[in-house]
């Protein structure tokens, strides 16, 4: 992308006059009760949200990232949880160029954001956190009404089938991307630690660090570990759910981690980081189980306890995620936005 071209995309990025007048045309014409937003970014911008309130229509936008507070979007930057643009304004992002490593583009970001809140039009919006946690970190920007956020998580079709436990194998399930954000190391080092006592742990998941947890495998002669790159999502479901846990042994905050949801209907625990958006949706000893995120030997003893208890997940906080009631709770804040 040439300069021009990226000078021409942060100024859409601010505010899009074409999606402006598109947008209004088809509330009008379409009568539209209510406009949900997902992403504003980078083409659409936040000129959707001055359309529907000029035509007297309530906007919903479901918040699947931290881009409001944090231009990069995750929180996490050189290896490590960053929170600078909170406690230091956003002006961190672009020395560090957050988004997409340029820093025209990070101001372009920095500008939309700092624009949109001086109007005001954050305070006319509602929004739906798919945690808690995500609620909370979404408050630290004062330009938002409490009342107007609510919390709704994402979901999974069909009906829970929970396995019996006997059918349960003796194994335990990563499926991500093999890279340090994902925590792959601390994993392995877990399984070193446990030696001999290890039980099987099937990996499913490319990355950048495939070849170096190939040969970490390989030097510390962890034979219970089995590695099986890509798997179709319906293969690694079948996995998950013939195994005693997941594992998910995330480095940053993520964003609502569906495989959660996917391990819980099929009535396996997780095992996850005590951190961010992982650490919000388990429950010790009702869903799974949470370990220090830096910590391989915590991993371990979680692995232990999850090995011994074999935890059939809550029937109640399974049922969260199902569609049905996903669907309920989506329509009372429809109706309580209008």
């Amino acid at each position: 992308m040439s300069r021009a071209q990226k000078i021409g995309m942060a100024l859409t990025t601010v505010f899009n006059l074409r999606t402006y007048r598109e947008i209004k045309k088809i509330i009008q014409n379409k009568h539209v009760d209510i406009v949900h937003v997902h992403n504003t970014l980078s083409l659409i911008s936040p000129s959707v949200y001055y359309a529907a309130v000029n035509c007297n229509v309530p906007v919903v936008q479901t918040v699947h990232n931290f881009r409001l507070i944090c231009p990069g979007a995750t929180f996490y930057r050189d290896g490590h949880i960053c929170e600078d643009c909170v406690a230091h304004g956003l002006r961190c992002a672009v020395k560090h160029s957050c988004y997409r490593g340029s820093k025209i583009q990070t101001l372009a970001c920095v500008i939309s954001n700092k624009f949109h809140r001086l109007t005001g039009i954050y305070q006319k919006i509602n929004f739906i956190c798919l945690t808690k946690f995500n609620r909370d970190k979404l408050l630290l920007l004062k330009q938002i009404n409490p009342d107007r956020v609510f919390v709704k998580p994402n979901f999974v079709g069909g009906n829970i089938d929970r396995p019996a436990i006997e059918k349960k194998h003796n194994q335990f399930v990563f499926a991500g991307r093999l890279d340090k954000l994902k925590g792959i190391d601390i994993l392995l080092n877990a399984w070193k630690l446990m030696g001999t006592d290890a039980p099987k742990l099937i990996i499913c998941g490319t990355g950048p660090m495939e070849e170096w947890c190939k040969m970490y495998i390989s030097e510390n002669h962890l034979t219970s570990v089995s590695m099986r790159g890509f798997v179709p999502n319906a293969e690694v479901r079948k996995i998950i759910e013939n195994a005693i846990a997941l594992i998910l042994p995330t480095q940053w905050y993520e964003g609502f981690p569906m495989t959660i949801v996917e391990a819980l209907s099929v009535g396996t625990p997780v095992i996850g980081s005590n951190i961010g958006n992982v650490g919000d949706l388990l429950i010790d000893d009702i869903n799974g189980w949470k370990f220090r995120f830096d910590s391989a030997e915590d991993l371990a003893e979680k692995v232990k306890v999850a090995d011994e208890r074999k935890l059939r997940v809550s029937r109640a906080y399974i049922n969260e995620y199902l569609a049905d009631n996903n669907y309920q709770m989506l329509s009372r804040i429809y109706r309580d936005s209008i």
